[in-house]
């Protein structure tokens, strides 16, 4: 059975960090891209990062770039997230997907990916 199951969540004061994982079992994350994805209450999905499938490109929306870093361990089979000078608005839950194929690319909307991990609450609060 494919699966993705995030981990890493938590409650962080604001301007702190937090480090997110995606793990993978069932299938080899060799061949697939990977996003990161997060949903406030009462707002949209929104992709937040997301990593192709060799590595060698990375992409991040102006609302977390240079806060936000993805990276990937395909010895390990997960990808993570690494999150710094969090902001209050960055509170959702974190999901991550799995794309298969892009190799060079990979797209910050949500619609390709197609497997989903069932998520992980960031709260950023004082």
């Amino acid at each position: 059975q494919l699966q993705l199951v995030e981990s890493g969540g938590g409650l962080v004061q604001p301007g702190g960090s937090l480090r997110l994982s995606c793990a993978a079992s069932g299938f080899t994350l060799d061949y697939y891209a990977i996003g990161w994805f997060r949903q406030a209450p009462g707002k949209g999905r929104e992709g937040v990062s997301c990593i192709s499938s060799r590595g060698g490109f990375t992409n991040y929306p102006v609302s977390v770039k240079g806060r936000f870093t993805i990276s990937r361990d395909n010895a390990k089979n997960t990808v993570y997230l690494q999150m710094n000078s969090l902001k209050p608005e960055d509170t959702a839950v974190y999901y991550c997907a799995a794309l298969r194929g892009g190799s060079y690319y990979c797209p910050l909307g949500s619609g390709p990916y197609e497997y989903w991990g069932q998520g992980t609450q960031v709260t950023v609060s004082s």
